[in-house]
């Protein structure tokens, strides 16, 4: 079955960096697009992220931009984002995700990344 499995969450204080890992298994990852989400608390999830099948087109929300860099390595089966200069507004919980299809889409359980001084 499908499984995407987070990693890489924590707490750090503003400007800081952290890497986030989603590891897939239970499909051909090389063959989709890969996304990451972010919900913060009383606030709707919305798509931080996303990256084509061979990491040649990246797109990314503008609140990260120039911050954020999505990536991945398909020997691996793993898509990352590596954020930097991390600010209080960043804390939210961190979800990978992969689309099949317009109504088959899966999720990870959700790393949590908290910015705070």
């Amino acid at each position: 079955q499908v499984q995407l499995v987070e990693s890489g969450g924590g707490l750090v204080q503003p400007g800081e960096s952290l890497r986030l890992s989603c590891t897939a298994s239970g499909f051909t990852f090389n063959r989709y697009a890969m996304n990451w989400y972010r919900q913060a608390p009383g606030k709707e999830r919305e798509l931080v992220a996303g990256i084509n099948t061979a990491g040649g087109v990246r797109n990314y929300a503008d609140s990260v931009k120039d911050r954020f860099t999505i990536s991945r390595d398909n020997t691996k089966n793993t898509v990352y984002l590596q954020m930097n200069n991390l600010k209080p507004d960043d804390t939210a919980v961190y979800y990978c995700n992969v689309r099949f299809s317009a109504s088959v889409v899966y999720w990870g359980q959700g790393t949590q990344v908290t910015v705070s001084s």
